[in-house]
């Protein structure tokens, strides 16, 4: 009987060291620090906190770093070793990363619009215009000294979709007195816009996030395949970049595709502001957000 309840006891200890060692993975216990750059949208709506919560309270023991950057700077920095995990909107940009191997095939996790703002008396006269043509009009009429627009120039992913509509309008507006080149993030750029009552263009999002400030600015332009904006997430290639913490961003960037990340992003923003800020991807079962990054990826 002895030799019984050894036994027994024996199994309960190697259960119960297994269970510990299960939680301590799952903690976080071989890897203390996430590091995550991230497009200044995510952050700056909030969005990217409430996963960086929901993250923490699966993996209590993680501690998350969150570098808030334009996409391209946080792809550049990803490249250098500065990131474990990066959440882009710059499909163009990220190409580039893919092929040469910096970045581990990603996943689309979320998407929203990015929308044309402008001044209640619409100078350039863009309402409800295809966003191809609208850039031509603002192009015209800040040529014409009826109107401003203000960039963001940092290289973002709202900057890159920017400048890709000014080429599709076929017009070039670098170097012109009335582009203004705020060199910021998006909120910073929004109230400079709403200062001088200019046009720009803005991801939903954080333009919803905003609006009660911007009370010289309307959405004009919302409508438009050219203006889908899809967000993905990558985990740096620890082979081509040294000192990556492979497991943690792994692990994270299921928690963001999983049913729990997914709603997190599905519903945050309904409580506050009465309409999501961002929609889920969930897996994209159509491709259709697949088919956006691609054609993106390709005009860029």
């Amino acid at each position: 009987m002895r030799m019984v309840w050894l036994a027994i006891a024996l199994m309960l200890t190697v259960a119960f060291s297994s269970l510990l060692l299960i939680y301590h993975y799952q903690a976080g216990y071989y890897g203390g620090t996430l590091r995550v750059t991230t497009t200044t949208s995510l952050y700056n709506t909030g969005l990217l906190e409430k996963l960086a919560e929901g993250f923490r309270q699966k993996y209590p023991r993680v501690s998350i770093q969150l570098i808030a950057v334009g996409s391209g700077e946080a792809l550049r920095r990803a490249a250098q070793g500065d990131a474990d995990v990066v959440l882009s909107h710059a499909p163009n940009l990220e190409k580039k990363y893919l092929s040469d191997g910096t970045l581990k095939p990603g996943k689309i996790f979320a998407y929203n619009y990015f929308i044309i703002l402008g001044p209640h008396d619409d100078p350039a006269g863009i309402s409800g215009m295809d966003p191809v043509n609208a850039m031509a009009a603002i192009y015209k009429a800040c040529e014409s000294g009826r109107a401003l627009f203000v960039s963001r120039a940092d290289n973002s992913g709202t900057n890159a979709r920017e400048l890709i509509l000014w080429s599709l309008a076929g017009v070039d507006p670098s170097g012109r007195p009335w582009y203004v080149e705020a060199g910021a993030d998006m909120a910073q750029t929004l109230m400079v816009a709403n200062e001088k009552k200019a046009y720009t263009l803005s991801d939903v999002g954080t333009y919803l996030k905003f609006r009660k400030r911007l009370d010289a600015l309307e959405p004009l332009v919302e409508k438009g395949e050219v203006l889908i904006n899809v967000y993905s997430i990558y985990t740096v290639n620890p082979e081509k970049v040294p000192g990556v913490n492979e497991k943690l961003a792994d692990a994270f960037t299921e928690f963001v595709l999983s049913e729990d990340g997914q709603k997190i992003i599905e519903s945050y923003g309904v409580e506050e502001l009465g309409e999501p800020l961002f929609r889920a991807a969930n897996g994209d079962p159509a491709g259709e957000l697949k088919s956006a990054w691609e054609a993106m990826a390709r005009i860029g």
